[in-house]
């Protein structure tokens, strides 16, 4: 029994004495107050369970929001595709002068390989990894 309860318990015992003074005319009014306690009390428990549950909410929105991929723009993904062309011309001159035909391909298989850590770094289930799902629509039982 919490703090809560004996409370209540006090403001029933207090109502039956209320009514054993003031009689039967009264019984109706004295319960109807002390009801419309109890209405408050459940009133202030179901707002601080949504109050409680709207911040959990919000805090797991925020958590989500900082994941790498959420904060990857269409732009960013582009302008990084338009880098990657853009060094791709001198790397590959370097590597084909340098090394022929393997420095070429050395070349373009670590543009390659920057791009696929690139796009599984912003896209996870891409790859043939698991995506997160939320099997109950986010609410929790």
């Amino acid at each position: 029994m919490d703090a809560r309860d004996t409370d209540l318990k006090k403001e029933l015992d207090a109502t039956l004495h209320a009514r054993r003074e003031l009689g039967e005319e009264y019984e109706s009014a004295l319960v109807d107050s002390f009801l419309d306690k109890v209405d408050q009390r459940i009133d202030g428990a179901v707002e601080r369970r949504v109050r409680r549950q709207l911040a959990e909410q919000q805090m797991q929105t925020a958590r989500d929001s900082r994941s790498p991929g959420a904060t990857d723009s269409w732009g960013e993904r582009f302008g990084f595709g338009i880098v990657s062309l853009v060094l791709a011309v001198p790397l590959s001159a370097i590597g084909g002068g340098v090394g022929h035909l393997p420095g070429l391909l050395a070349a373009w298989a670590g543009i390659v390989g920057v791009n696929v850590v690139q796009a599984a770094r912003t896209n996870p289930g891409l790859f043939g990894g698991r995506r997160k799902s939320s099997q109950n629509g986010g609410w929790e039982d």
